[in-house]
């Protein structure tokens, strides 16, 4: 018997719906991922700041993705309207885009009349925003009051219901209670991370994610350690955080680092292999100065767009405008710490911006936005969309809601399958993604991933009878397999839920998340037949009653940067500027030597097996405590970049040694081996490796030389190798220099980039100093053109 078309559209729709085959393996030769045809010269762009000319400020920013399809950025209290005339602050101020590149005003989380009396008056920090059970929950520090809130909303910008302390008092965290992050593990088991100045805490929390409850564990410890955000990506679970300093204006050292760990309570080490516990600095930059205007980058966030490319969000300083006025005639003076965006790259199994580039000026390409199928049913159409079979979407209706605003739900025979597909087709090589809700008992809805016709189809599911993700691939009319992943035991079937499948070569990855942070509660790959994989449409599909599906689309899967930036390496030596240190006479000490001391002879200083040996001193170099000595030589024209080997293991705190180009005692930058002082309850003193200038501050009249700002490098060792690059950077008018260090003389981590106003002449030199009683031995001072 000859069946008509929608006999057998239907026959087949029920065994893909279905979903019940048994697995098949397949194998199949693996396909080049399918590039973006749009070119670079077409492609949509950004400009850093992303906040320009809607607010003046917006530190410590974090995104999410609503469920009506619009992105929102939420930012610490501040003068966010200074320039527009409004003496004063704005509580956890919000903002609303379409694109995550253009942004608008969108309010505020409380104002005064709505702010909690629990609050006492505090600033409002560092907020947190996660999609939890059906609504938002905006996590956010109380400064003064040592601990961390929580409000919860129906929407994205409210109305907000405050819920109260999220930490207990105390909370078992030995320093700073602020800083948190929220973050979800695969199983659906909830985490907070907070801390600040020094360590980094996190702890289970409730169901409903408003309290932490159980042990406490210290995951990371550092100075000026803070703004932790975790997220899991193939097997690691990444810990993100800022050190040095976020608020100093241009003297802000602020940088991203990150350390991974196989659980989500540690250990977490960098990508030096050391732990974050350890009483050091740490390596693992992922974003820092370069040079280029932008201070202090740090505080971030991650979001990722619908290509799946994952980008970090941050604030920084404009070395052209660091600083804001004080707010309502108070005496707080304020950083200018605008909200920012770059693309973070995946690397080696390590997070870096712009494969090292570091914070971008000018245009950049912008987040993909836009879907090449799909949409999100916000006009309340199905213009786009037919049914599986071809024959119009009348099997489909478009509801609305206060959050969602549209989506969509099968009509007529709820039991019945149902698809609803795009009339647009998607590249083979995609992100496909939807937000599903089930509210019956027996009910399914599946991301159809592609679909080619009801005889070809890939679709992800959650099944509600299963508690599962199943995803099933047809090819030819045939099943080649269904596979099962559970879902958490609680998992809140009645609200929405974000499923993205991404398809590179034969492999496909699909996560199930609440609110798309990179902490799926369940995550399944496979392999796909290589037939399976080519252009095609994306849609839903129904099995049961109670299905609704919103903000379904498929993109371009991004193409990944797999090489970092090549690393500097020196050019050819200046031996006219170096010292191997091989002669019995003190540097510095008879008229024909290239040395020479600032209050000097230091006590003490010999040579000795090929090295300069230097004891400590007493003496600083350090705003108006200039007593140090400094011994300098002349640096050579032009660009150059400065290295020694620094054998030194100081025992006690403020113990110092390293290079520095020096202009005089309130110019110079400084790169050396420090001990600071306890700050930990532990009682352990921590060695780092900081890199820090001293100049005038520009925005006081007239300017004074009184500002000093430190930056932290890697993890320091008894024997270390210190280079300082310097490069007068006439087009910005300003002194920089660029710092890296390295434990065996091959691997180096680079730290960061310092700069001074105006092009000027500085010296190299040696400093040992601070407190008596340990030895710096130099056995080298080389220079090699930059």
């Amino acid at each position: 018997m000859r069946r008509s078309p929608g006999t057998l559209v239907a026959t087949l729709l029920c065994a893909l719906l279905a979903g019940l085959l048994p697995a098949a393996q397949a194998t199949a030769a693996a396909r080049p991922a399918t590039e973006d045809t749009t070119t670079a010269r077409e492609a949509p762009t950004y400009h850093n700041p992303l906040t320009a000319g809607v607010v003046d400020t917006f530190p410590d920013p974090v995104m999410i993705r609503g469920k009506d399809g619009l992105w929102y950025a939420y930012g610490t209290q501040n003068p966010v309207f200074q320039s527009k005339g409004e003496d004063g602050e704005r509580m956890l101020p919000i903002l609303r885009s379409a694109d995550m590149a253009h942004w608008e005003y969108a309010g505020e989380v409380f104002t005064p009349e709505t702010k909690p009396a629990w609050h006492k008056g505090a600033r409002l920090w560092a907020p947190d925003i996660r999609y939890v059970n059906g609504h938002y929950n905006l996590y956010y520090s109380v400064s003064s009051e040592n601990t961390v809130g929580v409000a919860t909303a129906p929407t994205p910008t409210g109305p907000w219901t405050d819920q109260g302390a999220v930490l207990p008092a105390p909370s078992g965290c030995a320093t700073g209670n602020i800083d948190q992050a929220q973050f979800t593990d695969e199983g659906g088991q909830p985490y907070l991370y907070w801390g600040s100045y020094d360590t980094i805490c996190v702890a289970k929390m409730n169901a409903a994610r408003t309290r932490i409850e159980g042990a406490v564990t210290e995951v990371a410890q550092g100075r000026r350690m803070e703004g932790g955000f975790v997220v899991r990506r193939g097997g690691h679970y990444y810990l993100f955080y800022s050190d040095a300093g976020c608020c100093d204006g241009a003297y802000s050292g602020y940088q991203v680092k990150v350390g991974r760990a196989t659980s989500p309570t540690g250990p977490f080490v960098d990508d030096e292999g050391d732990p974050l516990t350890a009483a050091t600095s740490k390596g693992g930059v992922a974003l820092t100065a370069n040079g280029n205007g932008w201070i202090g980058p740090g505080h971030n966030a991650l979001q990722t767009d619908l290509s799946g490319q994952d980008w970090l969000v941050y604030h920084a300083i404009s070395s052209d405008d660091p600083d804001l006025e004080p707010a309502a005639g108070g005496t707080l003076k304020l950083s200018k710490r605008p909200m920012l965006m770059d693309r973070l790259d995946w690397i080696d199994g390590w997070p870096v911006v712009r494969a090292g580039a570091g914070p971008s000026q000018g245009a950049q390409r912008a987040p993909v936005a836009s879907w090449a199928a799909g949409g999100t049913f916000n006009d309340g159409s199905l213009k786009g969309w037919h049914d599986g079979g071809g024959s119009g979407a009348d099997g489909w209706r478009v509801g609305h809601e206060q959050d969602a605003q549209g989506f969509v739900t099968p009509r007529g025979n709820p039991t019945g399958p149902a698809a609803l597909v795009s009339d647009r087709s998607a590249p083979a090589a995609r992100r496909a993604e939807a937000d599903l809700r089930v509210t019956s008992a027996t009910g399914a809805a599946g991301l159809l991933v592609g679909y080619t016709g009801p005889h070809d189809a890939v679709v992800a599911w959650l099944d509600r009878a299963r508690n599962a993700l199943v995803t099933d691939v047809r090819v030819g009319g045939r099943s080649r397999g269904a596979r099962t992943t559970p879902l958490p035991a609680d998992f809140a079937w009645d609200t929405w839920h974000n499923v993205a499948a991404e398809i590179r070569g034969t492999r496909m990855t699909v996560e199930v998340s609440a609110d798309r942070l990179r902490d799926a509660v369940a995550t399944q790959e496979r392999t796909l037949p290589a037939t399976a994989v080519r252009p095609g449409k994306v849609g839903v599909a129904a099995r049961g009653s109670g299905v609704a599906a919103d903000n379904v689309g498929a993109a371009a899967l991004h193409t990944p940067v797999t090489t970092r930036v090549p690393e500097h390496v020196p050019g050819p030596p200046l031996p006219a500027y170096s010292d191997e240190f091989d002669t019995a006479t003190v540097p510095g000490t008879t008229a024909d030597s290239p040395w020479s001391w600032v209050r000097g002879p230091a006590s003490g200083v010999t040579m000795a097996d090929g090295a300069l040996s230097w004891p400590t001193q007493g003496g600083e170099l350090y705003l108006g405590t200039n007593t140090a000595s400094v011994l300098t030589r002349d640096a050579p024209p032009g660009d150059y970049t400065v290295e020694t080997r620094l054998r030194f293991a100081p025992g006690r705190a403020n113990q110092q040694a390293g290079l520095v180009l020096y202009g005089n005692d309130d110019r110079y930058l400084k790169l050396v081996h420090a001990v600071l002082p306890v700050s930990h309850t532990d009682g352990r003193a921590t060695h780092v490796t900081e890199f820090a200038k001293e100049g005038e501050r520009p925005t006081t009249t007239p300017p004074t030389l009184v500002a000093y700002g430190p930056m932290f490098g890697g993890p320091p060792a008894d024997t270390l190798w210190m280079r300082l690059s310097y490069h007068a950077d006439s087009a910005r008018e300003e002194t920089e220099a660029h710092a890296a260090t390295s434990t065996d003389g091959v691997h180096w981590v680079h730290t960061g980039v310092w700069t001074l106003p105006g092009v000027n002449k500085l010296r190299i030199g040696l400093v040992a100093q601070n407190t008596a009683g340990a030895v710096a031995r130099f056995d080298y001072v080389r220079t090699y053109r930059r």
